[in-house]
């Protein structure tokens, strides 16, 4: 999905590759100097990171820091945003190899509340590296935007063509809202920005060049930081594999696809298990999803303080549970008991415990810091900026009621939204053409590219259009398997990625790994 946002004065300056520039650079670039020359200060984390790295495996290596970026690249004079980092320190007995960079997906996944919760499945690579995660800006600890509840008043599903105008205007009211909420960083959001801060971030590190392993969205942001900084590429794994070229509704309607999909799994291997709360029979199952979304949408659960349950608020939770069929018994359950006696609390539950990508995690990155909405509304500000697709008014007014018909078609579950973040890119200037066109035929190492055929956010096709564009450094890994990215899903995923990753045991491209039995 990609979108809006001022980036224009960066594309510029991206295609000069790597490295900061001195004061008084001859070309006019901008002096970056102060900031590719701070040093790291870790310390304890504090709040809901620090309670979250204890009660997950020990707080004693994990450390918590930040460096500031700037808010403009064009123009560092105009503020600094400080990114938030975690690290987990090597366990090595001599000198690390260095560090590991990762990124959990989203976008708008923070990667330190990840990487606090998920240290045990990192320990294997903090054998070689101090494995580091960071919030990108805009999101958890570094600057966080909002748009409060204005993308949660418009719902673009109702009504037909005819209120067409009606969404539109809603839209705008909506991108307002968010830029009023949201300060400065909004404008400044997508993943060239990122990607550059990325660069910061392994200087200020110290590192020659960047370790990185990248999760779905964290694919496009390695692609990115290749095509930008090619010469400081180190050992690069891309897992679950992102497009850089299709537009933010063909992005949306995939999803939408992919993740009916897995609903329709799901159901079919619920019913085929004893005590499934929707019966034995799929096909009614199905049916009775789309009904109990649409009623709990008209008449949702509400607690003793006045809060909200709906049918959108259920089909969240599917969205983040059915990327790994490791969660659907508990999806199960949950769902019997919300049919059963109207009881959510076990849905609620599995909400805090899955990031989009797949990667477990135990809740919020920083309690009351951090917006309730800040990951729905920054994947809307990254999308948006990574986009250059923009019609106009008039053209979107026509568009909206086949855009509906579309989506509804698509999935009847998730649909609606799917097709809310492409609505709300309306109203924002045109996104970056720097991804679409310049992201290609990198000169870098090896990359490691891997694609997981029952993928239902990312395609297989994906993985392969990728590599295609990267060029003859790019390894595919084919995975199987089913499930949201492979490294936590397939154990052949995780040695071949440890064996690239810590001794640079390359695969022959096109190989494959079995799905994992059971």
């Amino acid at each position: 999905m990609r979108g809006a946002c001022a980036v224009a004065g960066v594309t510029v300056l991206v295609v000069v590759g790597a490295g900061m520039a001195a004061a008084g650079d001859e070309s006019g670039r901008p002096d970056l100097a102060r900031y590719y020359t701070q040093k790291i200060k870790w310390g304890t984390c504090k709040g809901d990171t620090e309670a979250m790295a204890e009660a997950t495996g020990g707080a004693k290596d994990i450390r918590c820091g930040h460096v500031s970026v700037p808010l403009d690249y064009a123009d560092p004079a105009s503020g600094d945003v400080d990114v938030a980092m975690i690290r987990m320190k090597s366990s090595a007995s001599g000198k690390p190899r260095g560090s590991l960079l990762l990124n959990f997906g989203g976008p708008g996944g923070p990667g330190v509340s990840a990487l606090a919760g998920a240290q045990k499945d990192f320990g294997f690579l903090s054998k070689d590296y101090d494995v580091v995660s960071f919030d990108p800006r805009g999101v958890g600890l570094s600057e966080p935007v909002s748009c409060g509840d204005a993308d949660k008043s418009t719902d673009p599903s109702s009504g037909g063509t005819g209120d067409a105008a009606a969404v539109l205007a809603e839209m705008r009211k909506v991108a307002a809202e968010c830029a009023k909420k949201s300060g400065p960083v909004l404008p400044h959001m997508g993943t060239v920005n990122v990607s550059r801060d990325l660069d910061v971030m392994r200087q200020a590190l110290g590192d020659k060049k960047l370790n990185y392993l990248g999760f779905s969205y964290g694919t496009r942001l390695g692609a990115v930081y290749a095509a930008q900084f090619p010469k400081n590429v180190g050992r690069m794994v891309l897992d679950g594999v992102d497009t850089l070229t299709e537009p933010v509704a063909e992005q949306s309607l995939v999803t939408a696809e992919g993740r009916q999909t897995a609903l329709d799994n799901f159901l079919t291997w619920c019913t085929g298990n004893a005590g499934c709360v929707f019966g034995t029979d799929s096909r009614s199952a199905r049916k009775g999803m789309v009904r109990l979304i649409k009623d709990m949408d008209q008449m949702p659960l509400r607690s003793l303080d006045g809060a909200e349950f709906t049918g959108q608020d259920v089909v969240g939770v599917l969205g983040q549970a059915l990327y790994s069929r490791q969660a659907w018994p508990a999806l199960s359950q949950a769902l019997g008991a919300l049919l059963a006696d109207g009881d959510p609390r076990a849905l609620i539950r599995m909400s805090g415990g899955l990031v989009p990508t797949g990667i477990p995690s135990t809740g919020p990155a920083a309690g009351e810091e951090v917006p309730a909405d800040n990951m729905a509304a920054a994947l809307m500000g990254v999308n948006c900026a990574d986009d250059p697709d923009r019609p106009d008014a008039a053209h979107i007014e026509k568009e909206v009621g086949k855009l509906q018909k579309q989506f509804d078609d698509a999935s009847p579950v998730f649909g609606k939204s799917m097709l809310m973040p492409v609505l709300l890119c309306f109203g924002r200037p045109a996104g970056t053409k720097y991804i679409r066109e310049d992201v290609r035929d990198v000169k870098t190492p090896k990359l490691l590219l891997v694609g997981t055929r029952g993928d239902p956010a990312t395609p297989y096709r994906w993985t392969e259009e990728t590599a295609r564009r990267l060029g003859s450094q790019a390894v595919v890994l084919d995975n199987k398997g089913d499930g949201h990215t492979g490294y936590l899903g397939s154990t052949c995923v995780q040695d071949k990625v440890n064996g690239f990753l810590l001794y640079g045991e390359t695969p022959k491209s096109g190989e494959s790994c079995a799905a994992d039995e059971g």
